[in-house]
C-alpha cells in the first residue's frame, strides 16, 4: 500500500508539467508520421522497422522524467523528509518506477495506434511487442534513478538528453551504425541501445531474437538495476 501511495504522488509530480509530458508523447508520434511521408528507400524507415526505433526513442524521456523526479526529490528533502517514514529503499524505487510505468504504456499504446493508422498490420506480435518493451523500459527508468541520485535537477536534464543522442545515434535508429565505421558498429554492437531494439525490432517482426542481443540487454538491465539501487541507498544515507 505504501508503494502505492507514493507512486500515485510520483505521478501526479509527473503531470503537473503538462507541456514537457505533451511533447514527450507528441514528438515520437511526430518523427514516426513525418518520417512515414518521405518515404526514404532504406529498410531502416519501413514501418515495421521504425516503429521499434521510435518506441526506444520514446524511452529516454522516460529516463529524463525519472531523473528529474528524484533529482527533485533530493533537492527538495523529501526523501530526507520520508526517511522518517517505515518506508524501505526498496518501497522508494518501486514507487518511482510504477510511477513512470503509464506512461510508458500510453507511449506503445499511441505509437502502434499511429502505425496503425499509416498501414502496419494488427497481428498478435504487436501485443507480445508492448510486453517485451516493458521489460526494456526497465532499463531507462533504472537508468534514470541513478543519474537523478548523482546529480542535480539542472544536471539531469543535461545527462539525460545525452541519452536522447545515444539512443539516436548508437542504436541503429536512424542508419546503420556500420556506416559510420567498422570499428564504430562493433561497439555499438555492445551498448546497450542496439540490441535493445534488436529485440523489438524482432518481436514485432516475428524473427528470432539473437541470444548474443538478449546477453548483452540483460548483462546492461543486472548492472544497471545494482548500481542504482547501490547508488540510491548511499544518497539516501548521505544525505541524512
Amino acid at each position: 500500500m505504501r508503494i502505492i501511495t507514493f507512486a500515485k504522488r510520483n505521478y501526479k509530480e509527473i503531470v503537473r508539467d503538462p507541456i514537457s509530458l505533451i511533447f514527450s508523447l507528441m514528438l515520437p508520434l511526430f518523427l514516426l508520421f513525418i518520417f512515414q511521408q518521405f518515404k526514404i528507400p532504406n529498410d531502416v524507415y519501413l514501418l515495421n522497422n521504425f516503429t521499434p526505433s521510435i518506441i526506444l526513442f520514446s524511452y529516454a524521456f522516460v529516463t529524463l522524467f525519472t531523473s528529474t523526479l528524484v533529482a527533485k526529490d533530493r533537492e527538495t528533502s523529501l526523501l530526507i523528509r520520508l526517511g522518517v517514514s517505515p518506508m524501505t529503499s526498496f518501497e522508494y524505487i518501486m514507487g518511482y518506477m510504477l510511477s513512470v510505468v503509464p506512461l510508458v504504456i500510453a507511449q506503445n499504446i499511441l505509437l502502434f495506434i499511429l502505425a496503425m493508422i499509416l498501414g502496419l498490420e494488427f497481428t498478435i506480435s504487436i501485443i507480445s511487442t508492448i510486453a517485451i518493451s516493458l521489460f526494456i523500459s526497465i532499463f531507462f527508468i533504472f537508468l534514470g534513478i541513478l543519474i537523478g541520485s548523482i546529480t542535480s535537477v539542472k544536471g539531469a536534464n543535461g545527462i539525460s538528453s545525452i541519452i536522447v543522442q545515444l539512443v539516436c545515434f548508437t542504436s541503429g535508429m536512424y542508419f546503420d551504425s556500420s556506416m559510420v565505421g567498422e570499428t564504430f558498429g562493433k561497439i555499438c554492437t555492445f551498448l546497450p541501445f542496439t540490441p535493445a531494439l534488436n529485440i523489438i525490432k524482432s518481436t514485432l517482426n516475428s524473427n528470432t531474437i539473437m541470444i548474443k542481443d538478449i546477453i548483452i540487454f540483460t548483462i546492461y538491465v543486472s548492472f544497471i538495476l545494482i548500481v542504482s539501487i547501490y547508488v540510491f541507498n548511499k544518497k539516501m544515507i548521505g544525505d541524512k
